[in-house]
């Protein structure tokens, strides 16, 4: 059981570090960025929908069968994405961003990115609690997911009015928020019983309605006329399902 901890807090320190990458993108012109990231996103929106499918949901199935409540705890990790991302989108600001007056977006952007890390944290724990392979299935997603989200808070941050050193700091100690995740979850398997039952399949709800709501509907909001460029990010949506599915063979 200890090795499965210390994955867990390797894993999370790990997409912890990515917040740093608004760093990176500072010297790159905002149309590569723009065109490359959507790549990632494309990986990142099959990785997700292939470990919900191929590793999670399977997993808990195998272990309680497929009863009622593994159908109610994946519809409840969908339905409770949608009210959290509900929340995070509540309100906007006219008044124009400057370091005196942070946009209202810029600060619920960081609640909104604390309680999405929190859960990501969550999930990875459920996820090492079932098997490392899962879990470490599980981490890859999350980061290929994590890297597009966390240039986008960076670029939330900035526009909402904080400097750029201030918008590093403060998102990655919203990133930390996965570690908090991880050992509640660690915490409250060990003295819950059959909590991974439930665990599971709403983390796999989670994962489906981000890839879903999110990282599909930016793909098509993004098209391009050339249809090679279109094609290609259908190869990288399906390149990232087969990633989850090549890491079966890690079991």
């Amino acid at each position: 059981m200890d090795i499965v901890y210390l994955y867990g807090l390797l894993s999370v320190l790990i997409v912890s570090i990515i917040s740093f990458i608004g760093l990176f993108t500072l010297s790159l012109q905002e149309k590569k960025v723009k065109k490359y990231i959507l790549y990632m996103v494309s990986f990142a929106a099959g990785a997700l929908l292939g470990d919900a499918f191929i590793h999670l949901l399977p997993e808990s199935i195998e272990e309680a069968g497929f009863t009622i409540i593994i159908s109610t705890s994946l519809l409840i990790g969908i339905v409770f994405s949608f009210i959290i991302e509900a929340f995070i989108h509540w309100r906007h600001c006219h008044i124009p961003p400057s370091k005196k007056h942070i946009h209202s977006f810029a600060i619920m952007n960081l609640i909104g990115d604390g309680i999405h890390n929190l859960l990501d944290g969550i999930i990875i724990a459920t996820s090492y609690l079932v098997s490392v392979p899962v879990g470490i299935a599980t981490t890859i997603a999350v980061i290929f997911h994590e890297i597009p989200q966390e240039i986008g808070d960076f670029a939330v941050l900035i526009h909402g009015g904080f400097s750029k050193t201030k918008a590093l700091l403060l998102n990655f100690c919203t990133a930390l928020t996965a570690v908090l995740g991880l050992i509640l979850t660690f915490i409250l398997a060990k003295n819950i019983e059959g909590l991974t039952i439930f665990l599971i399949p709403f983390a796999a709800g989670g994962f489906i309605y981000i890839a879903c709501s999110d990282l599909i509907p930016e793909l098509h909001r993004n098209r391009e006329s050339e249809s090679g460029k279109a094609f290609l990010r259908l190869v990288f949506f399906i390149l990232g399902m087969i990633a989850m599915y090549l890491l079966i063979f890690l079991e």
